[in-house]
């Protein structure tokens, strides 16, 4: 179990043992009103959310993956991380205000106030990312 707990993690784990992985300085997504700021700031710099359930195996290792190849700069793309197990209100919120069906994990990238790019599971990669960007 121990090499299990090393790989993918605890459900017990506290919610930092699942980011920053790579030094990523996450936007803690907590708030519905932070939504109307993620589409102004996404008119002059792209925005990402990452959407992650803190007791699923699958998704952490979604994140721990994407963590690792992830090299934007944060002038590049503002990346935004929703726990959804703390905040089901906001990912039923993003799913109706960028009109994206609701996965977990799942990642979107915002530009101009619109869902531009939303994968989820194992489709999430940072280097598809980049090249949507």
């Amino acid at each position: 179990m121990s090499l299990f707990n090393s790989l993918f993690g605890n459900s017990s784990d506290s919610d930092n043992k699942d980011t920053n992985q790579n030094g990523l300085n996450w936007n803690a997504l907590t708030q519905i009103a932070q939504l109307d700021e993620i589409v102004e700031e996404s008119a002059s710099t792209p925005v990402v959310i990452f959407k992650h359930s803190t007791r699923c195996s699958i998704s952490r290792m979604a994140l721990k993956n994407f963590e690792r190849e992830y090299n934007l700069d944060e002038s590049e793309v503002a990346p935004y991380f929703l726990d959804l197990l703390q905040h089901r209100d906001i990912s039923n919120e993003i799913a109706q205000k960028f009109q994206v069906i609701h996965q977990s994990p799942q990642l979107i990238l915002i530009k101009n106030g619109k869902s531009v790019y939303d994968v989820s599971h194992s489709e999430i990669d940072a280097e598809a990312l980049k090249s949507k960007i």
